[in-house]
């Protein structure tokens, strides 16, 4: 039976002008480069200039996937856009991103999932692909987490930078062949028990103030480790895989010791892994789709490459998937 499948086709990203590094916090906060890199990998991090709004990055990564995909706006049916720091609380900034795109057909929304971000979006997309009601799709993950920092809790601010990644999904005939290409499964997971572990600390109807980012690190350090390595398992047990038939690894980047235990994990050498936290830090649902168009476009990934994606955030949020480059 011929069933449809989403396949990448292309990959965009953007990272805004300005970097600071660690050197330019050690200015400002009792830290340094040393105990900021020793802990987390990271060196430097982009952030958006005064005025650069969260819809703006998005657009740009948007612009440089269809550029990628060599496909017209025009071709698209859905905007699917993952962001924790929307320019406003409504509407979503999928909406700003397909009227400067000029698309005036289809759909465009928001998914929230913080740092898994984009592995749900990627699942709500391949999902409509599957389901016949979208061919093509553009999977965003856009933040401005600088907006929502305290930049005088060295904890916490030393984490995390702004960016935009997006990938173009289009819908391809599948006949059951097991190498062909396409997102072969998406797995989502939350648990609400764990809110306090990783939260905002404003909203609207709480305290009609946007608030600032709060972290208990430890304990987010410990479910990420559990709940991602559970993750892939499922994700390996669906598709009829051993860690051996991963090629790469492209995980959320929120620190280089999670990254490296998941690498473990799967026995994969530190070259099968994308990592971009270093310069990039933790961008939220931006940093999966920027290290993916980081590897396509300087030719890691391979035509038939397994790909294996995974992601923890706030919420908790967690999820994984599986794709055929």
């Amino acid at each position: 039976m011929m069933t449809q499948r989403s396949v990448i086709v292309g990959c965009g990203s953007y990272l805004p002008q300005h970097i600071l590094t660690n050197q330019d916090l050690a200015t400002r906060l009792d830290t340094s480069d040393e105990w900021i890199r020793d802990r987390t990998g990271i060196r430097q991090r982009h952030v958006a200039a005064e005025g650069e709004m969260t819809s703006d990055l998005a657009l740009a990564a948007a612009k440089d996937a269809l550029q990628s995909a060599e496909m017209p706006v025009e071709d698209l049916d859905l905007i699917v856009c993952a962001t924790s720091t929307p320019d406003e609380t409504f509407p979503a900034t999928a909406t700003r991103v397909q009227a400067r795109l000029g698309m005036t057909r289809g759909a465009a929304f928001d998914v929230q999932a913080v740092c898994s971000g984009f592995v749900y979006a990627l699942a709500v997309a391949d999902n409509f692909v599957r389901a016949g009601q979208a061919r093509n799709v553009l999977v965003i993950g856009a933040e401005t987490f600088s907006r929502i920092l305290d930049w005088e809790d060295r904890s916490t601010c030393v984490l995390f930078g702004d960016g935009a990644g997006a990938v173009v999904l289009s819908a391809q005939p599948h006949n059951g062949a097991d190498r062909q290409r396409g997102v072969l499964s998406t797995h989502i997971y939350s648990d609400g028990r764990h809110h306090d572990a990783l939260y905002v600390d404003g909203g609207p109807s709480s305290t009609q103030t946007t608030g600032l980012l709060r972290m208990q690190g430890r304990e987010v350090f410990r479910h990420a480790v559990v709940k991602m390595a559970a993750a892939i398992d499922t994700a390996l047990e669906h598709n009829g895989l051993t860690p051996g038939d991963i090629d790469w690894l492209v995980p959320h980047q929120a620190n280089i010791r999670i990254i490296e235990a998941m690498a473990k994990r799967l026995n994969l050498p530190r070259d099968r892994v994308v990592a971009t936290v270093d310069r990039h830090a933790n961008t939220s649902a931006a940093s999966i789709p920027l290290a993916l168009a980081e590897a396509s476009r300087d030719g890691r990934l391979q035509q038939g490459d397994l790909v294996l994606l995974e992601a923890m955030g706030g919420g908790f949020t967690w999820g994984s998937a599986v794709i055929r480059w």
